[in-house]
């Protein structure tokens, strides 16, 4: 299955499952004490990220390998694929299915200005006609 119908088929992520999985994209490959070590103080106690980690396994977003006595964690979802699946489901809900009412919004809030805009249309048939 591809990534964006398997992000699409999951359930969505809990704040904290989305913040614990933002962990193991820096990181890459690693166990829970991994993860834990990134929060500031007051952490987390380790069964709450070990908790998390179980969720996301049965969610499809983690898989495990056994390392010694522990498990080294994987991200199965790329943080590019859940990131452009995330921005589907907002442009969507927010914008009426449109990204032209996103760009839009975008430029009259100043956000990006009409030059931004016109150096990426330029960039864009550049890169389109050396294809």
């Amino acid at each position: 299955m591809n990534p964006k119908k398997l992000i699409e088929s999951m359930n969505r992520l809990t704040t904290k499952e989305e913040e614990v999985m933002e962990h193991i994209w820096a990181l890459g490959p690693c166990a829970p004490k991994d993860v834990l070590a990134r929060y500031p103080e007051p952490q987390p106690h380790i069964n709450t990220i070990a908790s998390v980690f179980q969720s996301l396994e049965r969610k499809h977003f983690l898989t495990h390998r056994s390392v010694g006595r522990g498990y080294i964690y994987e991200p199965v979802v790329s943080l590019e694929d859940y990131g452009r699946t995330k921005l589907g489901g907002f442009v969507d809900r927010y914008f009426k299915h449109s990204y032209m009412e996103l760009v839009s919004t975008l430029v009259s809030e100043e956000k990006v200005s009409e030059q931004e805009l016109l150096d990426f249309l330029t960039e864009l048939k550049s890169k389109n006609e050396a294809v």
